[in-house]
């Protein structure tokens, strides 16, 4: 029997705890009718996850709920913003923190991006597979994978990218090279030139993208060979989704030597 989706459902206690602040996740939002039925999709393995807990869905623009929407629906309750976001950027950095100011009747935390992390690098690695990759290739002359990402001005966001390609390429023993559907280079098609240039005969597309939408179509249209699907509703996405809810709750200070530097809040925000 098919499951009715929601955009929120209310906490009825459970292991989560009926005083437990709300996850809010917060995805860009895409004219891509997929986009939502894949975020949808995704908070349903969350819910799947922590019973009881009150996980809501904030779109930044483009679908309903908004994020505004979202927050006037939880005024005098707690929150945590999680960003349905791969890097720091500018939705992170002002979009997210200007929604949370706006909404003063709402005691509100801001969760880290969902990338850099180990287990966007199983996501990752697990849609290649089922797009055909085989993990017994490791041949690092001949095989190369391009990661596919959206693209920001922000140098913070492209480093995060970065960093994301090097762990995925530790997971494959082959060369993975950032790319970007826009705002940064080299684009898609670029990479993928430069890779058949030096000799690169297998080259996959992996989708660093949240759900499917304009960029991500553009992307697998791109690659001669393998294109994974994106990141969606994996099951390591869920897991990383509560991750960094629980670590937006759990940091009273920033990181010392050695943490998940990347994996801090934004930004903590106070009702006015």
């Amino acid at each position: 029997m098919q499951r009715t989706r929601q955009p929120h459902r209310p906490a009825h206690g459970g292991p989560a705890g009926p005083t437990a602040p709300a996850l809010v996740a917060v995805a860009h939002g895409s004219r891509d009718p997929r986009a939502l039925s894949t975020v949808l999709a995704l908070l349903d393995r969350v819910r799947d996850l922590r019973p009881g807990l009150d996980v809501r869905l904030g779109h930044i623009e483009l679908n309903r709920p908004l994020l505004p929407d979202t927050l006037d629906g939880l005024r005098g309750a707690d929150a945590v913003l999680v960003p349905l976001l791969l890097g720091r950027g500018h939705h992170v950095k002002r979009d997210l923190p200007a929604a949370a100011a706006a909404a003063p009747a709402v005691r509100t935390r801001i969760a880290a991006p969902l990338g850099p992390h180990p287990l966007l690098v199983d996501a990752l690695y697990g849609r290649l597979v089922e797009a055909g990759w085989d993990p017994a290739d490791r041949d690092g002359r001949h095989t190369a994978v391009v990661l596919a990402a959206a693209g920001s001005r922000d140098p913070e966001s492209a480093k995060d990218t970065r960093r994301t390609a090097r762990m995925l390429a530790e997971r494959l023993c082959v060369p993975v090279v950032p790319a970007y559907a826009s705002a940064a280079a080299p684009t898609v098609p670029d990479a993928l030139h430069q890779l058949a240039a030096r000799g690169r005969r297998r080259i996959a597309v992996a989708a660093y993208f949240t759900a499917p939408g304009r960029f991500a179509s553009a992307a697998a249209e791109a690659g001669p060979g393998i294109a994974a699907a994106p990141l969606g509703a994996h099951p390591a996405m869920a897991r990383l989704l509560l991750h960094r809810y629980d670590q937006a709750l759990a940091e009273g200070a920033p990181p010392g030597p050695g943490a998940d530097a990347e994996a801090r809040p934004v930004r903590r925000l106070a009702p006015a």
